[in-house]
């Protein structure tokens, strides 16, 4: 039982300081700009939607107002059978400017199958996903573009920022979490690739994307196809968005619940990465940055377990015991009060509810349960 317990210690550790510490410490390969700027390349930014009347018209002229020139840059909106005028907006602003079109997918297919249709018809060599409520800051699209200088970069993920009002119990936990996955990217990028990133501000070399079946996660999927085609996928701080976060806890479990049960088939679908004789560096990536991060509720659970059981035995079992139950119970509260003042907590609270989310959707991944289409706005 103390094996076990160490184990269980030693593996919580390593997924959440180890390996950011490993990172660091690990050769770094710079990305290779080119000495002269690269002209600009023509762009199309895809925006998947589904019943977002209240964003649509603010991120497509977002868009529209990027530094970036206008004649080299298009957008596609893709309505997956919208019911409350999203279409009709996007038609009318087509009709003020023709950068802007509509692609309406009829009968309802998701997220993946619209990307499909949209790339096929897309004009841009550098395609860019967004989602229906992602506001960039200005220069995003531009510093985006700018990765793709160097040959060897094949997709790239710009920099999510939640906001929300202070004292949001699930928005300050999750601009916490955000902040630490932002720090782990930027080491990625420095030593190989990126393993996850966020679908509202992602970029693709046209020739590189892959078509993907309508169950897969995007956001996960397709940056593993590019590696798999020999190209690095980056981060680039400089690509700004911010987005409001889920504001409680309900509908954020939920959100985490789908996108953790799609990561756990995109990595059975994708589990040739995890050969280090063929992919090297980037299979130690995955294994410890998806993973061992998605199965951590294994070893946190035994870890209490075993502290409990060994309590008697040792006070430093019966002290490591005590400090979990408080860590949990501090969570639970949090839940109940459903907001807090300590960013502390509101980190304990996001911790907690991500790895139960993981754990839920191990299950429904062990049941052969898939999902395809969903509600965003309500996670």
């Amino acid at each position: 039982m103390q094996a076990l317990f160490w184990f269980s210690a030693i593996l919580i550790g390593y997924i959440y300081l180890g390996y950011p510490l490993l990172l660091r410490l690990l050769p770094k390969r710079p990305l290779a700009y080119g000495d002269e700027p690269m002209p600009a390349p023509l762009v199309t930014v895809l925006i998947p939607a589904f019943n977002e009347a209240e964003v649509i018209e603010s991120t497509i002229r977002n868009k529209l107002a990027q530094a970036y020139p206008e004649d080299r840059l298009d957008i596609i909106v893709i309505s997956d059978e919208s019911e409350d005028g999203t279409d009709e907006i996007v038609t009318r602003l087509a009709e003020e400017d023709a950068r802007i079109s509509l692609i309406r997918q009829t009968p309802r297919q998701g997220k993946t199958a619209g990307l499909n249709k949209a790339v096929a018809q897309a004009k841009g060599d550098i395609i860019i996903f967004s989602d229906a409520n992602s506001h960039y800051e200005q220069n995003a699209i531009s510093a985006l573009v700018n990765c793709f200088s160097d040959p060897e970069v094949g997709y790239v993920t710009g920099k999510m920022v939640y906001v929300n009002e202070e004292g949001n119990l699930v928005g300050d936990g999750c601009s916490a979490y955000m902040r630490y996955e932002n720090n782990l990217r930027a080491l990625e990028t420095q030593v190989s690739s990126v393993v996850g990133v966020d679908g509202g501000i992602d970029a693709i070399r046209k020739e590189l994307y892959q078509e993907m079946s309508p169950d897969q996660l995007p956001d996960f999927v397709q940056p593993l196809k590019v590696v798999s085609q020999g190209k690095r996928v980056v981060y680039c701080e400089d690509a700004l968005l911010q987005e409001e976060s889920l504001t409680d806890s309900g509908s954020e479990f939920r959100m985490r619940v789908r996108v953790s049960l799609r990561a756990y088939w995109a990595m059975w679908d994708m589990k040739h990465l995890f050969n280090p004789m063929n992919y090297g560096l980037f299979s130690l990536q995955i294994i410890s940055h998806k993973l061992l991060r998605y199965l951590a509720f294994i070893p946190l659970v035994s870890a209490l377990l075993a502290s409990l059981v060994l309590a008697d035995y040792h006070w430093f079992f019966a002290l490591a015991a005590l400090g979990q139950l408080v860590f949990y119970v501090a969570a639970g509260y949090a839940q109940a009060d459903g907001k807090t003042d300590s960013r502390l907590l509101g980190l304990v609270h996001y911790f907690s509810l991500i790895n139960l989310a993981s754990m839920m959707a191990f299950f429904k991944f062990v049941k052969g349960e898939k999902i395809v289409m969903w509600k965003p706005r309500g996670g």
